[in-house]
């Protein structure tokens, strides 16, 4: 089983790999995109996954590990094989105000419409939803950031339960940082 965490930009995607990897699964990543202000604890990112279609041959190696994917990819996985996907949400004001920051931070002189971004975003969101919920070779838990910040402990143990009770919740929850929860709604 090859496992994907996804969701749209800034959902917290990065803290999921990192729980599920301090939780017992190893997590698919190349260390390309290095640690930043944006992430200080990394990124987790494999960066032959953004070439789906084209190049499915790496995903015998993310088989029994975590692997993040941007939620406009899960459309191009191959359907001849079963995935479990932990969807990431967050509150869509934090979502705009982190992926302004960092746009900007990496272009000052970027032009950022907020309106035209949660457009996109949403729809996006609604179609990549309703999409999911027909896939029958993906197995789909959502999990809100939010309630990761929250309620870590209760959080874990429902992932648990997703993956069968093969991962150590204590371990999942320890990771979980408050302090990177700067863009609140």
């Amino acid at each position: 089983m090859i496992t994907i965490v996804s969701g749209l930009p800034r959902s917290g995607t990065s803290m999921m790999m990192k729980m599920l990897e301090a939780g017992g699964l190893p997590a698919l990543v190349d260390q390309v995109r290095t640690a930043d202000i944006d992430n200080p604890k990394g990124y987790y990112e494999f960066e032959r996954v953004k070439q789906l279609p084209a190049d499915t041959a790496w995903l015998p190696e993310a088989e029994g590990k975590a692997v993040k994917m941007v939620s406009m990819l899960l459309y191009e996985l191959p359907k001849d094989r079963p995935y479990q996907v932990v969807f990431m949400r967050r509150a869509m004001p934090e979502i705009l105000a982190s992926q302004k920051k960092m746009l900007l931070r990496r272009d000052a002189n970027m032009v950022v419409d907020d309106a035209e971004m949660k457009q996109l975003f949403e729809g996006h969101l609604k179609n990549i939803t309703a999409w999911l919920s027909e896939q029958s070779h993906l197995k789909v838990i959502e999990v809100w950031y939010n309630d990761m910040l929250k309620q870590a402990a209760q959080e874990a143990k429902r992932l648990n339960t997703f993956f069968g009770g093969t991962l150590d919740e204590a371990a999942m929850t320890s990771v979980v940082d408050e302090t990177l929860y700067r863009n609140r709604a």
